[in-house]
């Protein structure tokens, strides 16, 4: 089975050090695939064995629609080399269980011959008490999170289909039939707050990016992308700590079932809950990321 991953990136080095090292261990870097915004000699440098692809960083009209309109587009194409296509941003890991699965290999294979793979999303956050990031593999430094029906998102497909919204756009006759396949043990790691000082400054980008007078632009999340990580951090504090197993059992028990379909935009995807809790990874995690 061949499989490739595929993300897009500006300058966000902390976490595409990261997405690199984690999917070039899943499979192998040379299956890698790096659509750079702008030219940037940094993102060889470390991403040495992926291929990078670079866009010009001009006009930002219409930002999100165009850039799924471009990620599709390469989609399609590397569909038509491998059997399965990993796409996601890159402060994204896709990540499983060891109790489950023993590869991502594995994971694909237990899906049958359903189209697309949806991984139940989690944010991973860096708290006061923890130490300096060395490097080393991120779930093991990191391993407070909290469960996200926003990020449990389609992350794979085995043919070409558009990604939108956090899922994929199908055909207005499948709507209400498509499959939505979310694996018990198949995870996605957001990185966004698990490192402040990378926060800190991709929050500046997101906020010229934001501020910028354009239509189409990002939304508030980025013009006030400080104001909105301070609400995550309060958010995140004020959850109730439970213990991994109740945790994990909940949020697949909520997020795996009765997706979204939505009529206006032909899209299947997860429900947007949100988890009342934290938790903590287990330390079996550690190895990946």
């Amino acid at each position: 089975m061949k499989i490739c991953a595929l993300t897009m990136v500006y300058r966000d080095y902390w976490a595409l050090s990261h997405w690199y090292a984690h999917h070039g261990t899943q499979i192998g870097p040379e299956h890698l695939f790096v659509v750079a915004h702008g030219a940037d000699p940094r993102i060889q440098d470390i991403c040495p064995r992926a291929s990078i692809i670079t866009i010009p960083r001009d006009g930002f009209e219409n930002f999100d629609r165009n850039r799924a309109a471009l990620l599709n587009g390469i989609h399609a194409g590397l569909s038509q080399v491998y059997d399965w296509v990993i796409r996601t941003d890159a402060d994204e890991l896709v990540c499983f269980d060891p109790v489950y699965f023993s590869s991502i290999h594995q994971v694909i294979e237990s899906i049958d011959d359903n189209p697309v793979l949806t991984a139940l999303g989690f944010d991973l956050v860096e708290m006061s008490e923890d130490p300096e990031l060395t490097g080393a593999p991120v779930l093991s430094e990191r391993r407070n999170i909290a469960f996200s029906g926003h990020y449990s998102k389609a992350i794979a497909s085995r043919r070409a289909i558009d990604f939108l919204l956090h899922g994929v756009r199908v055909a207005p006759r499948r709507l209400e039939s498509f499959p939505f396949v979310m694996p018990r043990g198949l995870y996605l790691a957001h990185l966004k707050y698990a490192n402040r000082s990378a926060l800190d400054e991709a929050n500046a980008i997101r906020m010229e990016v934001g501020g910028m007078d354009a239509p189409g632009v990002p939304g508030a999340g980025w013009k006030d992308a400080d104001a909105d990580a301070a609400q995550f951090q309060e958010s995140f504090q004020a959850k109730k700590w439970i213990e991994w197993e109740r945790a994990e059992q909940e949020a697949y028990d909520a997020l795996s079932i009765k997706p979204a379909r939505i009529e206006r935009s032909s899209v299947v995807k997860t429900r947007a809950l949100k988890m009342p809790f934290r938790t903590e990874l287990p330390a079996r995690f550690g190895a990946q990321g």
